[in-house]
């Protein structure tokens, strides 16, 4: 796995120390939905806003843009950007692809949320504890 510094220099990085991982199973995924893009350009961006039950929520889109202060992931193929905003909420994440009677699609497990919604996509960091509003994925 190779990191790339935000002034734009490589590096070799131990997992640790990479905002976000990929899971072999969202690396699979992630593979074959670039696959049927066929744009050689197309990275996962990652990213969180404000909203939801937790006062946070996690975005993901194909984007062919890197922006100034990005930072870059690369793992097995598949590059991964994250905003400058985003990185330290999310900075030691694993995404993960599940597939289960609820549905399928990708999680990120987060070791700096200190609490999230029961729909997954929510997240609280503790520094925006009382901004928590309903986001419709349970009646909180």
């Amino acid at each position: 796995m190779e990191w790339q510094t935000r002034e734009g220099g490589i590096c070799s990085a131990m997992i640790e120390s990479a905002t976000v991982t990929l899971t072999d199973e969202a690396l699979s995924q992630l593979k074959s939905l670039l696959d049927k893009e066929a744009n050689s350009d197309l990275a996962l961006r990652v990213f969180v806003s404000g909203g939801g039950c937790s006062g946070l929520q996690y975005g993901m889109a194909f984007d062919d843009n890197v922006r100034p202060g990005d930072e870059i992931v690369h793992q097995d193929g598949v590059r991964v950007l994250i905003d400058d905003f985003s990185a330290p909420y999310i900075r030691g994440s694993e995404i993960d692809y599940v597939d289960s009677l609820m549905g399928a699609g990708f999680t990120v497990h987060n070791p700096n949320a200190v609490k999230s919604c029961s729909c997954g996509h929510s997240f609280d960091t503790g520094e925006d504890a009382g901004t928590a509003r309903a986001c419709g994925c349970g009646g909180h």
